[in-house]
């Protein structure tokens, strides 16, 4: 089920990263941080009276234009049309501004729910009634806080939460849900229009949990995939070129109702930051993976392949176990190979290994390769076993979960690799003390 997206908006300085930063990292609940992953991100999921949302920084986006025009305004304007709430972050020791009604304008414009988050208010019995002032931008009762010291965030984030729609469950449509997402112009659409080519059958188009999107069914070989909507696909017309940042916002979404991934890399261009975040939400969310490096036909007479694959393994260090697959989806070159390696991932999302088993392996990794100790302290892994799938999940029960070296855990992880394949799915690692 797709989580709801909360885009922080407002003008420079008036805190929102601070704001963010509050949200994601202080009394929510941080669902997924791994290490590796790339810190610098638009985005983190974060939980609030059991709801999960995926929280959205909009830090650099309202640049110092008076009109608003332009790439300007269009981003703006993204941002706003892709989220579920909208907090809009005003600064109280300035007061409302001419670009604060602007942004109320759009925002009135796009008849988006949002929260007014008046930030800077450091004494709330002296300074609560000219928090009032704001209510000349038309968006409800504004909500005094401060970011920087945490004063009133649970009131602001249970209003976020009130907001949110209300839970549903997914149409259940049979088959393996798979997701093409990339920054633009990498060429997601040509994929899909290759792997939907005529002699396929397409049996039908299903709407999706997220609004106005649709999904579309393919079957090949008695075998039935959900194509699930992201940024571009079947939509042409009303995607505005140009317009990068937050077209992630949607591919979000479409990586929460997946259970396969397909990350569309630009063989021109190598890895860039923008692939990074994607790859690391991708990985937070615990989906099956596969890299596509798409236009291999534009550089493959200049490019040496094992080169560019050492390469993209550097950048993408923390998405090791993901298969790489080089394609031309225009001409269609090597698109044959890509529902076979979905296949592959989709079975091995779902393995399970059998407590016997897994123990025997235990024993022998023990056996060979004990665990260091620390601080003078040994750690004793007595025993394992499988809880979970999507991804799979693994429970160690140890004498003390804080002697688990980070090193040590990512030993473990790799050899349970090495032994049972996981390919293209990431695996959680769990440590608990057993109890007496």
């Amino acid at each position: 089920m797709s989580k709801p997206v909360v885009a922080l908006v407002g003008r420079p300085n008036v805190g929102k990263s601070t704001l963010f930063n509050r949200l994601a990292g202080g009394r929510t609940a941080i669902v997924a941080d791994v290490p590796g992953v790339t810190r610098d991100r638009l985005y983190r999921d974060a939980e609030w009276e059991k709801r999960t949302f995926t929280l959205v920084d909009t830090g650099g986006l309202f640049l110092p234009d008076p009109d608003f025009s332009g790439e300007v305004r269009k981003q703006v304007e993204k941002a706003i049309e892709e989220a579920d709430v909208v907090v809009f972050v005003v600064d109280f020791r300035v007061g409302p501004t001419p670009e604060d009604e602007e942004i109320a304008r759009l925002l009135h414009k796009y008849r988006k729910k949002v929260v007014l988050a008046v930030n800077k208010v450091d004494n709330f019995r002296r300074d609560s009634h000219h928090v009032y002032e704001f209510l000349t931008l038309g968006l409800g009762e504004p909500i005094p806080i401060s970011a920087l010291h945490g004063l009133n965030i649970d009131t602001l984030l249970s209003k976020i939460v009130e907001m949110f729609p209300p839970e549903e469950a997914d149409e259940e449509v049979e088959g393996i849900r798979v997701a093409v997402v990339g920054r633009p112009n990498v060429g997601k659409s040509s994929l899909v229009n290759a792997l939907l080519r005529e002699e396929r059958v397409i049996v039908s188009e299903v709407p999706g949990t997220t609004r106005d999107a649709i999904d579309t069914v393919l079957v090949q070989d008695d075998k039935r995939y959900i194509i699930v909507d992201t940024s571009g696909i079947r939509r042409k017309s009303r995607v505005t070129p140009g317009v990068e940042r937050y077209s992630v916002i949607r591919a979000l979404r479409a990586i929460d109702r997946a259970d396969v991934v397909l990350l569309v890399l630009d063989a021109a261009l190598g890895v860039v930051e923008q692939d990074k975040k994607i790859g690391g939400y991708i990985e937070e969310a615990g989906k099956g993976l596969i890299i596509i490096i798409n236009k291999w036909d534009l550089v493959m007479e200049k490019t040496d392949i094992e080169d560019f694959q050492q390469m993209v393994r550097a950048e993408l260090h923390f998405l090791s176990y993901a298969p790489l697959l080089f394609i031309s989806a225009l001409s269609g070159w090597g698109v044959d190979q890509v529902l076979g390696l979905v296949d592959l991932v989709a079975s091995e999302q779902v393995k399970r290994i059998s407590t016997g088993n897994l123990n025997n392996w235990l024993n022998e990794i023990l056996l060979f390769n004990p665990p260091p100790s620390t601080k003078g302290k040994e750690l004793k892994i007595y025993y394992a076993v499988q809880v979970g799938v999507k991804p799979p999940h693994f429970l160690f029960f140890v004498n003390d979960p804080d002697l688990v070296h980070f090193s040590y855990k990512r030993f473990l992880e790799n050899q349970l690799r090495k032994t049972y394949g996981f390919e293209g799915t990431p695996l959680r690692l769990i440590f608990r003390r057993r109890r007496s």
